[in-house]
């Protein structure tokens, strides 16, 4: 049994047009962009500074967990699959969009100078766009939408085949340890071309240590079925095994996605059932999806990242502060490996996913204070005034949702609403980000209605418009075996971890779901 290989950088999936879903094109919109000059310079001239909005709304005191006793691999696995369908860079040559501090921010500008600023590049965009308001300026999506496990194996063929062994085997490349090959060639990659950081399918793999291992496991998983395949058909060259694990790996991964993560993201029946591939649905990434709705598990993240053993124990080195972990593959090399990250990930519950932002990702310094800060809030913010994204009621509108009057339309928390009123004024001026994020959730989900909305269209875009989604592409008794497939078995075979993990492991143990959405235990 052959199955046709998807291409690497997702062209020809759709026969009729074959540039659909592919990587280095346009993001889709579906709602027209709001540039001030209707062409090109930023939406949001008349909103608050981005980084008052953030002290303003998004400043969260002490933990706030939530509710549904969901754990970090929720947000764990959707930043994976982001990297697998979208990557929108910096323009080069740069075109700095810069947020203002406000004098006197007690962690960016504490000596009140008034004039530190947090650094910001515009998005590459289509050259051919941003000139006239007949075709504003449309951001580029570097990646292939398509979920096929791109983050494992590349959107182009060049750094494809770096990333393969090519010895016969149709392995991917390692390191010592079984972990992700270093970038000894000098391929792009996020945090600079040095050799001292791992490579894999998409630039950001070394963000923090949690993603690399994500990573690291589906390299492993891949090398698994490429020993498997080769015992089973010896004849096979190395491309036939490659492609043969890697369309496994690419359902694995749709499995998962759609059986396991979104069910606990979105509820259980979030997405229409399944009838087959639709030629006619486009597959691309909505630039409100992958620029708002989709950043939505920043505020799910965790202050640190657990590091088990098998016993629930801490390692020695303790757990990791999540500012300590970005950029730094040594933890990995010199701290224990994957394993003990990935027991942290399914044994931690998350924080509530609401406006609320931990200071370890919005009052972030880079050093001393002045010194250049980070904050993630901001960033988001002044990201989709840059894309020219219009307004959250806008964005509702587009949508087929009522647009909010008051600020208690769009949340029944009194301190959100006088917190979004002290910093907006009007609902008119909400960022879609924010007010998305603010919004109460819908029942049994872990969202509010608009980004409840926009999650539904694209997960379903990604589904239907594919070609190559499993459940069209694959046997019936390979389907059956590709839905028996956990993210926790997974795990289990590329590990040394066994049973101290629980089954379902975007839940806490006792947190299992009946399908009304309601859950058992406590």
């Amino acid at each position: 049994f052959a199955l046709e290989a998807r291409t690497i950088d997702g062209t020809h999936n759709n026969l009729e047009n074959p540039d659909w879903g592919s990587a280095n094109i346009p993001l889709l919109r579906q709602v027209p962009p709001d540039y001030e000059n209707g062409s090109w310079s930023p939406s949001g001239y008349n909103r608050p500074n981005v980084r008052e909005i953030s002290n303003v709304v998004a400043a969260q005191e002490r933990p706030i967990y939530n509710k549904k006793g969901a754990t970090d691999m929720v947000w764990q696995w959707g930043q994976f699959i982001d990297h697998d369908i979208d990557l929108t860079e910096g323009a080069d040559p740069q075109e700095p969009f810069h947020i203002q501090i406000p004098g006197g921010d007690p962690h960016f500008d504490p000596h009140s100078t008034g004039t530190q600023f947090m650094g910001l590049n515009r998005s590459v965009y289509d050259p051919a766009s941003g000139t006239t308001s007949n075709y504003p300026r449309q951001q580029m999506n570097q990646l292939t939408s398509y979920i096929d496990a791109s983050m494992v194996y590349g959107s182009d063929p060049v750094r494809a085949s770096a990333l393969r062994a090519h010895d016969g085997t149709g392995r991917m490349k390692t390191s010592s340890g079984n972990l992700l090959p270093f970038n000894t060639d000098g391929l792009p990659n996020g945090g600079g071309p040095a050799p001292t950081l791992f490579v894999a399918g998409d630039v950001r793999a070394n963000e923090q240590v949690g993603l690399t291992s994500m990573h690291t496991l589906f390299v492993r998983e891949h090398n698994r079925l490429a020993r498997i395949i080769r015992r089973r058909s010896p004849e096979l060259t190395d491309d036939q095994i490659y492609e043969r694990a890697r369309a496994w790996v690419g359902g694995m991964i749709q499995v998962i996605t759609y059986n396991e993560f979104l069910p606990v993201l979105l509820g259980p029946d979030a997405l229409k059932p399944y009838i087959g591939y639709d030629s006619g649905v486009n597959p691309g990434i909505a630039n409100e999806f992958s620029t708002a709705a989709y950043r939505l598990g920043h505020s799910m993240l965790s202050p640190e990242l657990l590091r088990l053993r098998k016993n629930g124990r801490s390692i020695p080195e303790g757990s990791l502060a999540l500012r300590d972990a970005f950029f730094s593959p040594w933890r990995i090399t010199n701290e224990g490996g994957i394993a003990p990250l990935l027991r942290g990930l399914v044994h931690n519950r998350a924080q509530e996913l609401d406006a609320y932002i931990i200071d370890d990702v919005r009052n972030f310094l880079f050093g001393q204070p002045g010194a250049g800060g980070f904050d993630l809030a901001s960033l988001n913010l002044q990201r989709g005034r840059d894309h020219g994204l219009p307004g959250y009621n806008d964005v509702r509108l587009a949508y087929g949702l009522s647009p909010a009057i008051t600020f208690g339309d769009i949340t029944r928390n009194r301190d959100l609403q006088n917190r979004l009123e002290a910093a907006y004024g009007s609902v008119e001026k909400v960022d879609v980000w924010i007010g998305g994020l603010a919004e109460d959730h819908r029942r049994g989900a872990m969202v509010g209605e608009l980004f409840y909305t926009i999650l539904v269209n694209q997960f379903e875009r990604l589904r239907d418009g594919d070609r190559f989604f499993y459940l069209n592409a694959f046997p019936n008794y390979q389907i059956k075996r590709l839905e028996e497939t956990t993210l926790a078995d997974i795990i289990r075979r590329n590990t040394n971890i066994g049973r101290e993990i629980q089954d379902h492991v975007f839940l806490l143990p006792h947190h299992h779901q009946n399908h009304d959405g309601r859950k058992n235990g406590h």
